[in-house]
């Protein structure tokens, strides 16, 4: 029998019967299930009728299936168990989509058991305490507490006994380019070189600068200094009539909301301020700094 197998029959034997289940016995199979990534057929997961999201960029999809074809999916799903050998998914339907039209046949995923939130939060933080999880791991624990959980950056931040900016940098993580994932998930990189990766805005250029990191074994203070050199080379773009004192409270405001700010004034003391975000994740960080929510 091979592992793959062994895995197999040791899930389906864990769910089942799982109603008639103790408390205690429920808690353990949770506990297992929370940091165990089983590879499941695609056609045994179902869609979730809740999903609240319906619409999915043609494009984004196309770019993330080819990603899938040369790579695999790195992040798994998330289902609940239904019954026999079928699921239903809770969460990572854009992957699920991707996946399907990259003609996987098979997917890793969590599985969960149906009415645990408590005990999945609890074997999710006590998961994240464990010394062996490399940096993508750590990451996809935090974004499991916010899908699964409905935990704000704070929340999780307050579970785990971490700052809440600890948090983030591990989420923006998952924001980069599958192919740098991929080097995180194999210690290609290092916490610090991926940390420095997901502070530069374009895809190209993190791809670019992985590469030399890669190719040349660059140090974690080499990088930073090259993205550093790339973001003077910007500055000196700034029109020479800006006035010092705005881009001033531009950057404050940068580093206050942890996004893009535009200032526009003119010389009557007239104009506007965008604050741009990137994810309805960095919009809900905006809103509750501002106090909105």
């Amino acid at each position: 029998m091979t592992k793959k197998e062994e895995l197999h029959k040791g899930l389906k034997s864990l769910l089942k019967d799982i109603e008639k289940k103790s408390s205690v016995e429920k808690t353990d199979v949770v506990k297992k299930l929370s940091h165990t990534v089983a590879m499941l057929s695609i056609d045994k997961i179902e869609f979730n009728p809740f999903q609240p999201r319906n619409y999915f960029d043609e494009v984004e999809l196309n770019e993330l299936a080819e990603s899938i074809r040369t790579l695999g999916l790195i992040q798994p799903v998330t289902v609940r168990s239904v019954g026999g050998e079928f699921y239903q998914l809770i969460s990572g339907e854009r992957r699920l989509r991707a996946s399907k039209m990259a003609g996987l046949k098979e997917i890793p995923a969590y599985i969960r058991i149906a009415d645990d939130q408590a005990m999945i939060e609890m074997a999710l933080v006590e998961n994240i305490q464990r010394t062996d999880l490399n940096s993508l791991e750590i990451a996809f624990a935090y974004q499991r507490l916010i899908d699964e959980c409905i935990l704000t950056h704070d929340k999780v931040a307050e579970r785990v006994g971490k700052n809440r900016s600890t948090v983030t940098n591990y989420l923006r993580l998952l924001k980069l380019p599958p192919t740098i994932q991929n080097g995180i998930k194999k210690d290609i990189i290092t916490m610090g070189h991926a940390r420095a990766l997901a502070g530069v805005e374009d895809p190209f250029v993190q791809l670019k600068l992985y590469n030399e990191v890669v190719s040349q074994e660059l140090s974690v203070r080499s990088l930073e200094s090259r993205i550093l050199s790339l973001n003077t080379k910007k500055e000196t773009k700034i029109p020479a009539n800006k006035d010092p004192n705005v881009l001033a409270v531009q950057k404050k405001m940068e580093e206050f909301f942890g996004s893009k700010i535009e200032i526009q004034r003119n010389e009557q003391g007239k104009g506007h301020f965008v604050v741009k975000f990137n994810s309805d994740e960095n919009f809900n960080d905006i809103l509750e700094k501002l106090g909105i929510i």
